[in-house]
């Protein structure tokens, strides 16, 4: 599930031309926005809007036409909107246009400047915590490699039994489940081969599981970096009965696996295990609040926004959606400030901030107004010293 890297963030912020456009919409995976094609709807109407924005800048219709007539075939190509994750971004100039379907549910928003705009993009590298993900059954296993927005096939084929026939041996006797037809009192549905966890049944599975732990010890050893499972309830107790890796993960998702595939199951997985790795956000805003008035964090965007060029800033606190527009001169730090974006020679000033934190190796958190360390200020920094 590619992504998008650093190095493609700073192309995209070094890329300028008189009008970079950039768009970003909410997509839908499946449902009824999908069927009736809403996602393209939305896209239509913000790409309505960017061309008025262009032809306030003085730009003929011709032109507008040709700079996004990519966006306008992204429209009318039906198979593309069947493809979609959470979001779509989207950034064009003359003779350039580059798009991104990524797992990040953006608001409905466009920008037009001398370059793009990149500040949604961040929650793709904070809170993306890594974590291994297998799902378990029997005579079919998988490990993944995921964070919160990637998920990674690691072939193990040569590390664990192919079956539990391989593990056990000659004695495994296989015990499948049939369908029987008759229902319980509730209404369930019974099927022989339930109480088959049990005595040498379950022996038989845990000699099997003992071998794949053994297999994966070459990859889990060593690392702090959580395993979490995906198997039925049955499996997952015995299972952690002869788990030897020390960051294994106390729950499983619980479910049929054959009925879902991996990205839907990493989906799950991230709804299980995300709160593992909020703790980092936490301890930054504490030390914010520890370190005010000590000189090592600001408020405002007229003290950060230099520092942020400077590569000054450890930690940077947006309020999302909301945003600062003005002017700024770098060779005097000169910053002016203003209501919005209408005058054609402001920018987003904090989409600017962001970005300058971010490539100097600091770190971006899109927080809502209750979650800023400061809620006075739009904008919030920690310094690195």
């Amino acid at each position: 599930m590619p992504l998008l890297s650093k190095k493609e963030i700073a192309k995209l912020h070094n890329f300028n031309q008189e009008h970079c456009i950039s768009i970003f919409i909410p997509t839908h995976r499946v449902g009824k926005e999908v069927l009736q094609e809403q996602d393209a709807l939305s896209l239509k109407i913000q790409l309505q809007q960017v061309k008025k924005k262009l032809a306030k800048k003085g730009l003929q219709k011709k032109t507008i036409d040709s700079i996004t007539a990519p966006v306008q075939k992204l429209i009318d190509e039906n198979l593309f909107w069947r493809q979609q994750s959470d979001g779509l971004a989207i950034f064009i100039a003359d003779h350039f246009f580059q798009k991104y379907t990524l797992p990040i549910n953006f608001e409905a928003f466009n920008y037009v400047a001398d370059a793009f705009y990149l500040k949604p993009l961040m929650p793709l590298f904070v809170g993306d915590g890594a974590f291994y993900l297998m799902t378990l059954e029997l005579g079919n296993v998988k490990l993944y490699e995921c964070t919160k927005h990637r998920v990674n096939e690691i072939i193990i084929e040569d590390l664990i039994p192919e079956s539990i026939q391989e593990s056990v041996g000659y004695d495994y006797e296989e015990k499948s489940l049939q369908f029987r037809t008759q229902q319980t009192g509730a209404g369930q549905v019974l099927y022989h081969g339930q109480e088959a966890a049990t005595g040498k049944r379950k022996n038989e599975i845990k000699k099997y599981f003992r071998a794949i732990n053994e297999g994966l010890k070459l990859i889990l050893n060593n690392k702090n970096v959580p395993l979490l499972i995906a198997s039925q309830d049955y499996l997952f107790d015995i299972y952690k009965g002869i788990n030897t890796f020390s960051n294994f993960f106390n729950e499983n998702i619980n479910g049929n696996l054959k009925a879902i595939d991996a990205l839907d199951v990493h989906e799950l997985a991230w709804e299980k295990i995300s709160s593992t790795f909020d703790q980092e956000r936490k301890d930054k805003i504490a030390r914010f609040m520890e370190k005010q008035g000590t000189g090592k964090t600001a408020i405002g965007i007229v003290e950060i926004l230099p520092k942020a060029f400077e590569g000054k800033i450890d930690t940077l606190f947006c309020e999302n959606p909301e945003d600062i527009f003005g002017t700024y001169k770098l060779e005097n730090d000169a910053i002016i400030a203003a209501e919005s974006e209408e005058n054609d020679t402001t920018i987003s000033l904090m989409n600017l901030a962001a970005i300058k934190t971010f490539l100097s190796g600091g770190t971006v958190y899109l927080l809502d107004k209750d979650d800023m360390p400061n809620t006075n200020s739009k904008i919030n920094a920690l310094y690195r010293y």
